[in-house]
């Protein structure tokens, strides 16, 4: 299950990714907003990342304009790994190397198009674990409030 989530500009992205995951068949759940009236993201962003921290959805997807304010909101949950990206690359390597269990997009910045090659990035790829696991050990030692 994917949480997604987006504000009225990234309304239009989300509208795309949610069919691109009906047409591979990946359940979602949509935390709003559903609508082009102005709205801020951040309730959005903290909708669908509570439900990714709690474990009723595996990742999710974030759009807004740019991609950074949804994803520096998302980011405020404890437990949240949320990269905004822009290019497959840095969407692969984010799981990869980082365990990223939130990706955001802005649809001022991304085509529909390359939308959906990032997004099929960061679904297909897995952790690898090992040396990685040390930095991400260390992320939530810096959300627990503790020095390294």
């Amino acid at each position: 299950m994917i949480a997604l989530g987006s504000d009225h500009a990234g309304l239009p992205l989300k509208k795309e990714i949610i069919a691109m995951l009906e047409e591979k068949g990946i359940a979602y759940h949509d935390y709003g907003t559903y609508t082009t009236d102005s709205c801020d993201y951040a309730m959005f962003a903290q909708r669908a990342a509570n439900a990714v921290v709690s474990g009723e959805c595996e990742r999710g997807i974030l759009c807004c304009g740019t991609g950074i304010g949804i994803s520096i909101a998302a980011n405020k949950v404890k437990g949240i790994r949320c990269c905004a990206c822009s290019d497959c690359f840095s969407a692969k390597m984010s799981r990869v190397h980082n365990d990223a269990n939130m990706l955001a997009m802005g649809a001022r910045v991304v085509g529909p198009e390359l939308a959906r090659m990032i997004v099929e990035n960061f679904l297909e790829a897995e952790f690898e674990g090992g040396r990685h696991q040390r930095r991400i050990d260390q992320i939530a030692a810096i959300e627990r409030g503790e020095t390294l």
